[in-house]
């Protein structure tokens, strides 16, 4: 049986007309019936690196939260830490970015709650008994919601090929560890010149893997459980990680994490892909280089068939494959590992609102 996805058509639309066409689809199909009255709503986006990326604008997600209010709901924004030093790696710092960003409670009409904590690790395990892992570690808060909205925006990606409503799942709601699994092979390391020696790593290690000499922090390989903490709590990138991931297996991790997302969520989630302003690279880079115009907006409850809908749409209107004008890597990873651990359906029918 297809999965229904549907799709509003939006060449060059405005983004205040968008959010509105969105409302009216949402609406019209009762896509927000799972809303119950005082149910906790998270709806998970992505607040962008710099004011040049093509992000979902503030604009859609407050039209987003106006309807979960009519349903009784009580909607926040959502998101994670990243891994990397700079202006979004924990709570405080990623609120006062959301806010630069144009993401302020004005703008949006709902405050913004980090679901992994104040310094990402905050988390549960979650059972998914994959190809990969039997349990993954997810942002705590996704297991106390009642229900989810997830919005994303469809990019290229470096490594995943593309970024869609599964990466927002899979690496936008892991914990620290979540992150660091996906991304990184090895343990950390410290680099000498840039360690002040100031000990704080050896307070927050979890496992006393962290020695100190008279100049630098030292990891032990054979006790690091790679949680992560060190490289949250140092100040100074005096932590290394190898990020030399293989493409299939980055891809795969995202899947099954994703799918640990969707099974810690209580209640049904509800999806939104925009695919317009697509760029090259994902929102996490400065820099914006849009490679088709505007195509849409598509909704679905299913993450899978969205995605597998996304890639099709934005190649139509390509007319070749996204790996010839995004990244030339393998890059349908992620919908066929789906597949293969039976998780959702990639087999869509669109219907057009």
């Amino acid at each position: 049986m297809k999965e229904k996805v549907y799709f509003i058509k939006a060449e060059n639309t405005k983004d205040d007309d968008l959010s509105k066409q969105i409302a009216k689809a949402i609406k019209k199909y009762d896509m927000l019936s799972f809303v119950q009255k005082r149910d906790m709503v998270a709806v998970k986006t992505h607040f962008g690196e710099t004011e040049k990326v093509g992000v979902v604008r503030p604009i859609i997600i407050k039209e987003i939260g106006r309807l979960i209010k009519e349903k009784g709901g009580c909607p926040f924004a959502t998101e994670t830490s990243a891994l990397y030093k700079g202006s979004r790696s924990d709570a405080i710092t990623h609120i006062e970015h959301a806010y630069k960003m144009g993401y302020d409670f004005n703008a949006i009409g709902m405050p913004i709650i980090m679901a992994d904590g104040l310094y990402g690790d905050e988390e549960i395990d979650v059972q998914i008994n994959g190809e990969e892992y039997k349990t993954v570690s997810i942002a705590s808060l996704v297991g106390k919601i009642q229900s989810m909205v997830v919005v994303s925006h469809f990019t290229g990606h470096l490594a995943a090929g593309f970024g869609a409503a599964l990466k927002n799942l899979g690496m936008g709601l892991s914990s620290r560890k979540g992150k660091l699994i996906q991304h990184s092979t090895a343990v950390p390391s410290i680099k000498k010149k840039k360690c002040t020696a100031c000990g704080v790593c050896l307070k927050w290690c979890p496992e006393n893997a962290i020695t100190m000499t008279d100049e630098y922090a030292v990891i032990d390989s054979s006790k690091c459980i790679g949680c992560g903490q060190c490289l949250a709590m140092c100040r100074f990138d005096a932590v290394a990680y190898n990020w030399a991931v293989t493409y299939n297996d980055l891809q795969r991790k995202i899947t099954e994490h994703a799918l640990g997302a969707v099974k810690a969520c209580p209640g049904k989630i509800l999806y939104i892909n925009a695919l317009t302003r697509i760029s090259k690279d994902c929102d996490c880079m400065p820099d914006y280089e849009q490679i088709v115009p505007d195509i849409g907006v598509l909704l679905s409850f299913d993450p899978i068939a969205i995605d597998n809908a996304s890639i099709d749409l934005v190649e139509k209107a390509l007319g070749k494959p996204l790996s010839e004008l995004a990244y030339d890597i393998p890059y349908k990873v992620q919908i066929e590992h789906a597949k293969k651990i039976k998780f959702g359906n990639a087999d869509y029918e669109l219907e057009i609102v």
